[in-house]
C-alpha cells in the first residue's frame, strides 16, 4: 500500500542561520510521530544575498527529500510560496512553514490527525503573539477588517500556516493570480475546515525581513484581493458628501441670505478635495492590481532547482506552468 506523502513549503530570504534548524525540526517529526508518512520539504529561496542558497545546496545533496527552487530575483513571500505550492506532489501540503520557526512545526502532527479525520483545510489560529502590544493590536484590527469586508469568510488570526488536501491544491493551481493572497484563496474554496489555536513565537535568530513597507503592501493586497466593499463604498459615500455640501449651502443661504464666507468655503474646498483624493486612492489600488494582472508577467523566474527528477510529472500542466514561471540552469548547482 502506498504511503501518503506530506509536502512542506518554506519560502526563505537571507535565512542562512535558520534553514538547517527548520529542516531538522521537520525531519524529527517524520522520524518520530509522523514516521508512517513520506514527505518532501520544498525550500523556495527568494534570491538571498547571504549564504542561504549555498546552505540549501548542501542540504539537498545530503537529503533527496529536500527540494529547492532558486528564484532569479526576490518576488516576495506570497508569490514565492504560491509558486512552491504549485510544485508540490504530496497528498496534503503545509502551505507555509516559516524558516524562523515562529509557527511551531510540531503542530503539524495535530494538523495531520485532523486531515485524516476528513478536514480538507486545517489552519493555525494565532491565539497569542509574542510581539509588541501595538503590532498585536494592529494585526487584530486588520484581520477583523478583512474578515468583515471579504466576500467569503476568512478565518480570524490565521495565516498561511495550514495543511490543505490535494483537492484544494488542484483548485489553487487553477488560480491565475499575479499577487496571490494565499489564505484568502484557500478560504474562497469553501472546503471543510477546522482551526487549531497556538502561540506565534518570538523569532529566535536573526531579524525579520518583512519591514513596515512590506507589511503595508501585503495588507493592502489582502484587502483588495478579498473584498469589493471599498469600491462599492465610494459611490454612496460620494453621494452623501455631495448631499451634505448642497445642504450646507442651502442652510447658509436661508440663514444669512448669502453663502458662507471665504474661510468656510476654503475649509469646504479642502474637505471635498481630500475626499476626492481618498477615493482616487481606493480606485488606484484596484487599478494597480488589475494592471499587474493583465500584463501577465511570470509569477516567478527560476534560476535553478535541485532534487526535482528529470521529467518529473508535476501536477501543473506544461502550458500553464510556463505561464507561471521561467526556469534557467543553475550555474552553481
Amino acid at each position: 500500500m502506498r504511503r501518503k506523502r506530506i509536502s512542506i513549503v518554506t519560502p526563505c530570504f537571507d535565512e542562512q542561520d535558520n534553514v538547517r534548524e527548520c529542516r531538522a525540526a521537520v525531519r524529527r517529526l517524520f522520524d518520530g510521530e509522523l514516521a508512517g508518512y513520506d514527505h518532501e520539504h520544498l525550500f523556495c529561496d527568494n534570491a538571498s544575498t547571504d549564504r542561504t542558497a549555498d546552505v540549501l545546496r548542501e542540504m539537498a545533496r545530503e537529503d533527496p527529500r529536500v527540494k529547492v527552487i532558486l528564484n532569479a530575483r526576490n518576488v516576495g513571500p506570497f508569490r514565492s510560496a504560491f509558486h512552491g505550492i504549485r510544485n508540490t506532489t504530496g497528498d496534503a501540503v503545509l502551505l507555509l512553514l516559516a524558516a524562523d520557526l515562529q509557527d511551531p512545526p510540531e503542530l503539524l502532527v495535530r494538523f495531520v490527525e485532523l486531515w485524516e479525520q476528513g478536514h480538507q483545510v486545517v489552519y493555525g489560529v494565532r491565539k497569542r503573539r509574542e510581539e509588541g502590544a501595538l503590532m498585536r493590536l494592529i494585526r487584530k484590527a486588520y484581520y477583523r477588517a478583512v474578515s468583515s469586508l471579504a466576500e467569503h469568510p476568512v478565518p480570524l488570526d490565521a495565516g498561511e500556516f495550514q495543511l490543505v488536501d490535494r483537492r484544494v491544491i488542484e483548485v489553487l493551481r487553477r488560480c491565475d493570480d499575479h499577487y496571490p493572497y494565499v489564505r484568502g484563496l484557500v478560504a474562497s474554496c469553501g472546503f471543510r475546515s477546522v482551526g487549531v489555536e497556538y502561540v506565534w513565537r518570538k523569532r529566535a535568530r536573526g531579524l525579520s525581513k518583512n519591514r513596515l513597507g512590506h507589511l503595508v503592501d501585503q495588507g493592502l493586497n489582502g484587502l483588495v484581493s478579498t473584498a469589493r466593499a471599498p469600491l462599492r463604498f465610494c459611490l454612496p459615500a460620494g453621494l452623501c458628501v455631495s448631499a451634505l455640501g448642497v445642504g450646507y449651502a442651502v442652510f447658509a443661504l436661508f440663514r444669512d441670505g448669502r453663502l458662507s464666507e471665504l474661510g468656510a468655503l476654503t475649509a469646504a474646498l479642502f474637505f471635498f478635495a481630500g475626499v476626492q483624493v481618498f477615493f482616487a486612492g481606493v480606485l488606484g489600488e484596484y487599478l494597480s492590481a488589475i494592471h499587474a494582472q493583465v500584463r501577465r508577467r511570470p509569477l516567478v523566474v527560476e534560476r535553478g532547482r535541485l532534487n526535482f527528477a528529470a521529467g518529473e510529472d508535476f501536477p501543473v500542466e506544461a502550458s500553464s506552468f510556463s505561464d507561471s514561471s521561467l526556469s534557467f540552469p543553475d550555474e552553481a548547482a
